[in-house]
């Protein structure tokens, strides 16, 4: 089956494979948030992106294998709603950006800075950090080997923009600038977009439109 990312809460999860890494998505909770499960081919380590809602659903999702790590992307609280569940049903070990980590309920055992790295088995993925959205918001970068680039974006890149600063200028500013220097700026068009709601997309079907995003300001 060809991956498409698009996925319902209730739904079955979609599968991207890799040659190195297995993403599998799934949607959860009331807001329709995505949950994504990593798993490096070599090893069979997984690691959890986003522990948001619908503990069984996630604990059913990462299977008798468990996790070894689990990614909260930033401190919104629907984006850690189980995180505490899986926690303690995995003894995962917990990683979130350094400057969102005081406001989610659950020790982070490695705080994260832009340009960190964190593995899952064999497989290496860069932490950037993007301001606005959050403090701390933190997208990962797995630069494929043996394809295009793939990004887990948070609420900070979706299709369409960047995420909700609340009309702040400031921080519309800020998120918009550290997505395109950070992600557009050194990503190719292929790279593939994994965002903490809805559908997927790629960076060249976005880039066209950043400057119609500067000019509204949201």
């Amino acid at each position: 089956m060809t991956y498409s990312g698009a996925v319902k809460v209730g739904g079955p999860a979609d599968v991207h494979e890799l040659q190195n890494l297995m993403i599998s998505k799934v949607a959860v909770g009331p807001m329709d948030n995505n949950a994504y499960l990593l798993r490096c081919r070599a090893t069979d380590e997984q690691l959890l992106i986003d522990a948001a809602n619908d503990a069984s659903t996630l604990l059913a999702f990462i299977g008798d294998d468990g996790i070894a790590s689990v990614v909260t992307t930033h401190q919104h609280g629907d984006h850690w709603q189980a995180l505490a569940e899986v926690v303690a049903a995995t003894g995962a070990r917990t990683y979130a950006g350094r400057d969102d980590a005081e406001g989610i309920p659950v020790p982070t055992d490695v705080l994260v800075d832009d340009g960190d790295t964190i593995r899952v088995g064999n497989v290496e993925l860069t932490a950037r950090h993007l301001v606005g959205h959050t403090p701390g918001s933190i997208a990962l970068v797995y630069d494929d080997p043996h394809g295009h680039p793939h990004v887990f974006t948070g609420d900070c890149l979706f299709p369409g923009g960047v995420g909700n600063t609340r009309k702040d200028p400031k921080a519309f500013a800020s998120l918009i600038h550290d997505v395109e220097t950070k992600i557009f700026g050194v990503l190719p068009d292929e790279t593939w977009v994994y965002p903490g709601h809805g559908n997927d997309t790629t960076l060249g079907a976005e880039r066209p439109h950043l400057p119609e995003w500067h000019a509204r300001g949201w």
